[in-house]
């Protein structure tokens, strides 16, 4: 259920004073039936009618961008197969004979290598360099029986459209390569096997702009400058330590917007922000629609979009806000949390906190927010999270915290080879294992001094195999593993080391492996009870819960609900294909 958002006309026309003038006739000399308005009656009013972004703009560029190419795996153990006669067959010989492959055909016949389709998506103001996951299948009626284990050869992906019968395709929008995870909480059968993902393995090549469109019966530069000018009063950055409005006004008709980076998480709220932005206000009906704000905040059924609209005002905002901290319903809490949070103001820390803990449906809204203020405040309740024993509170914290600053001491982690990124976190709560399989290529442990059990014998992709010494428990009895590493026309290599899970994750790395081996060596040991901690896969908080009212844990996502009134940020979107904003400012 949405928010109710009550439009107000911004025009008194004839059919009103029409309507005024033949009450005030039938009322005649039996006394004044229409009540005069006080002062305060009449400024409520008018605040109402105070013309916002929305009324006239819409957003332009919230859209997700699907690019795509065919590409070549290699490294297979002999499961590839020579692709049938296709057009992404020809498409990739004529991409091999423009890099210089000799004999493109011969190299296709291999059974260690695999044609591909590539496909990514980018996601609102993406700017060039950005990391993309890229998703990799195999096209039907292959031979390829697998792609785990392989290496995804560069490949350059575009925009395609159907036309006219054929296949037509635009600009390049990324580029990529990189060793392919076949996704480690799916069913292993067939399907899965042909199927998987190069987690940051593609970068963006152009920056995609970001901007409002103004409706073509409101089009106008002086208009477009006005919105410009309200836009830049409420958000500004720095280039080169300069500071400089968000908005630029190029046509009539669309004004150009700059990410703000405090949103850098949130662009969906970000231009629901920008789009409940006054444009133009004195200070005496500002403040007419404060008192008009204040009322709607305290309200569960308009609570969201007096905070957001709250949030648009800036900091003159911020005590309305704060009165919404103190009722006893916490979806008022919480959107004034929110709000309050993207202002920067400390005392929303607290309220966020506990709404991640204990509210479900707010959760990956509220981490979130958290991570969008600066403030020790909001670090300290984030750390604090990640020694809950709930998996999506504790891994929703930790990608918060690194969201905020990856270089936290509390979560700073390790380049693994440029690979993957590794945290061996020493938090409290019970031992977990974490890897994800979207937004990052990374592994993080939570608990100091992680033991494997023995007896071991497990592989990490097609070279490196480990294996524990005997079938004694714990390091203290002189328990070891070996990784060893075997490849044709090299020497192999092995590393000895103790029985902690630390310790064999860095053998793996040294060893070259990639983060689909990683992935791999843990899926096993906790097949094999070698790992006896928990282990997950992607356990994020879910933005898609429903909220019940009469509920106060709400850790379900069924029942009579209804949805929570603020936008899906971007740093928990759902693993998979990217969640469609048909309109961030509905």
């Amino acid at each position: 259920m949405k928010p109710v958002d009550r439009h107000v006309r911004t025009s008194f026309d004839r059919r009103d004073f029409l309507a005024c003038s033949s009450l005030l006739f039938v009322a005649g000399c039996a006394g004044p039936a229409v009540r005069s308005q006080s002062p305060e009656d009449a400024e409520m009013a008018s605040a109402g009618q105070i013309r916002l972004v929305e009324a006239v703009a819409g957003p332009f560029g919230m859209e997700y961008v699907k690019a795509e190419g065919t590409a070549l795996v290699v490294g297979l153990a002999d499961t590839g197969g020579d692709p049938p006669p296709s057009p992404q067959r020809a498409e990739l010989m004529a991409d091999m004979q423009a890099r210089g492959v000799i004999n493109p055909n011969s190299v296709l016949a291999s059974p260690t290598t695999a044609l591909v389709v590539v496909r990514t998506f980018l996601p609102p103001a993406a700017q060039r360099n950005d990391p993309l996951d890229l998703e990799v299948v195999v096209p039907p009626h292959n031979d390829t029986t697998s792609i785990a284990g392989g290496w995804l050869m560069q490949v350059r992906l575009q925009e395609k459209a159907l036309l006219g019968g054929g296949v037509h395709t635009g600009h390049m929008l990324a580029i990529g390569e990189g060793p392919i995870l076949v996704d480690p909480a799916g069913p292993k059968d067939k399907a899965a096997l042909l199927r998987g993902r190069v987690l940051g393995g593609g970068h963006v090549t152009h920056n995609r702009s970001l901007g409002l469109m103004i409706r073509s019966d409101e089009k106008s530069v002086y208009l477009s400058k006005q919105i410009g000018d309200a836009v830049n009063r409420r958000f500004h950055s720095y280039t080169h330590g300069v500071q400089e409005g968000v908005a630029t006004p190029k046509t009539d008709a669309y004004i150009e917007l700059l990410p703000h980076p405090r949103y850098k998480y949130n662009m969906p709220r970000y231009m629901r922000v920008v789009r409940a932005i006054a444009i133009k206000e004195s200070p005496e009906e500002q403040a007419g629609r404060l008192k008009l704000l204040e009322k709607q905040l305290l309200d569960p059924v308009t609570s969201s979009t007096a905070a957001l609209r709250l949030e648009a005002v800036g900091k003159v905002g911020i005590p309305v806000l704060q009165t919404g901290l103190k009722t006893s319903d916490p979806e008022v809490r919480f959107y004034s949390s929110e709000a309050l949070a993207y202002l920067d103001d400390a005392s929303a820390a607290k309220v966020l906190g506990e709404t991640a803990r204990n509210q479900s449906a707010f959760r990956a809204h509220a981490l979130t927010a958290l991570s969008a203020l600066n403030a020790v405040e909001s670090s300290d309740e984030l750390r604090a999270l990640l020694d809950l024993p709930s998996a999506e509170t504790r891994y929703g914290a930790f990608r918060a915290l690194w969201a905020m600053n990856p270089h936290d001491p509390a979560i700073q982690g390790e380049d693994c080879n440029g690979r993957f990124s590794y945290h061996a976190l020493r938090t409290g709560g019970p031992p977990m294992v974490h890897v994800t399989r979207s937004f990052r290529a990374e592994v993080v442990t939570f608990g100091p001094d992680q033991y494997l059990q023995l007896p071991l014998s497990v592989d990490a992709g097609r070279s490196i195999v480990i294996n524990g010494s005997n079938g004694q428990d714990g390091p203290a009895d002189g328990s070891h593993i070996t990784v060893s590493r075997f490849e044709t026309g090299k020497p192999d290599q092995k590393r000895v080391v103790s029985c902690r899970l630390d310790d064999v994750i860095r053998a793996i790395v040294e060893l070259d492996g990639t983060y689909p081996d990683v992935v791999q060596f843990l899926q096993q040991a906790k097949a094999c009870g070698a790992l006896t901690c928990r282990f997950e896969v992607d356990a994020l908080p879910n933005p898609s819960r429903l909220y019940d009212r009469a509920k106060t844990d709400n850790a379900g996502s069924s029942g009579d609900g209804y949805q929570v009134a603020t936008p899906v940020p971007n740093l928990f979107a759902p693993a998979g294909l990217p969640q469609h904003i048909p309109d961030a400012g509905s």
